[in-house]
């Protein structure tokens, strides 16, 4: 069977994820452990017996999502299912690195909690007099409407920051810019337009400070070149070298998660079967709303993995 792993990021995350997995598997235990000792983070307790506040925080938050969307991979590798491809969403590219062989676990925890630091960092420098910058969810335009959107926003710093689904973007912005996004979304038939609840304008060069903080810190990680194909966000094409996922790893940090370019790619791979190895069902969403043609199931609760045919 040909099967594909996608890894969900940021977003994803709720109280208890993984607890499942950590309570079945000795595995599973390790990868919590090794995740906590390099992260900092007391992951087993944040997230078994946290509070969703806590889970919020992107330094947090980060190292928590890896670990759960690690584990889950772990979890089903014992049961024999494992990826012949795969892809993540923004964060969740981390974890699509670790199972092509890109990155080690025994560097991965420590590098998602300090991406969570600099991005983090690079957000609270960004408050102005009117409000802190942040994102919002457009739903209901076809890509080429919400482009033409964005084209009359130019100069008001707002940006592409999640090409999600056919008719959802995410973007980036400063408050008063994203009011004004809010007018003109709606003007022009947009169905929803949802302010995020984030600590910042990710994907977008409003966060040039955080891609200066990753470049400099990627430069002492050691990144191998993939065993199997995976995909990038800041492209959608596949990843041909380690030197190439180091430089796409910084990129990643100003530009946008194109995940439709990146469904078409793995659409044209004929898997027999795709999974969403981590927290919740946003993938899964995501690729229902792209493709009928195969569908993109749950995979990170013991439960859903119970019902995974081999």
């Amino acid at each position: 069977m040909k099967r594909c792993f996608l890894y969900p990021g940021q977003g994803a995350q709720y109280v208890g994820m993984g607890k499942d997995l950590w309570s079945e598997s000795d595995s599973v235990k390790e990868v919590f452990a090794d995740a906590s000792e390099q992260s900092g983070i007391d992951l087993a307790q944040t997230l078994f017996d946290g509070s969703a506040e806590d889970l919020q925080k992107t330094e947090i938050t980060q190292a928590a999502v890896t670990a759960v969307n690690v584990a889950a991979m772990t979890y089903l590798g014992e049961r024999g299912i494992v990826s012949d491809a795969c892809a993540g969403f923004s964060l969740g590219e981390y974890s699509s690195l670790v199972d092509a062989g890109v990155l080690s676990t025994s560097v991965v925890f420590k590098l998602v909690r300090k991406r969570g630091e600099i991005m983090a960092d690079a957000a609270a420098g960004l408050v102005e007099d009117d409000g802190p910058p942040g994102m919002a969810a457009i739903l209901g335009l076809d890509f080429e409407e919400s482009q033409g959107v964005l084209e009359q926003l130019k100069n008001d710093d707002v940006y592409l920051a999640n090409h999600s689904s056919p008719s959802q973007i995410v973007i980036s912005g400063t408050q008063n810019g994203l009011d004004k996004a809010d007018k003109l979304f709606e003007d022009a038939g947009a169905l929803r337009f949802v302010r995020l609840k984030v600590s910042g304008p990710f994907h977008s060069p409003l966060m040039a400070k955080a891609k200066k903080g990753m470049a400099e810190y990627l430069e002492g990680i050691e990144f191998s070149d993939p065993v199997k194909p995976v995909f990038a966000n800041v492209t959608g094409e596949k990843i041909t070298s380690g030197d190439e996922a180091r430089k796409l790893c910084v990129e990643q940090i100003v530009s946008p998660v194109r995940w439709v370019a990146t469904e078409e790619k793995l659409l044209e791979m004929n898997f027999d079967q795709i999974l969403e190895v981590g927290p919740g069902k946003v993938l899964s969403g995501l690729w229902k709303s792209f493709s009928k043609s195969i569908r993109c199931n749950p995979a990170g609760t013991s439960e859903a993995i119970a019902g995974i045919q081999k």
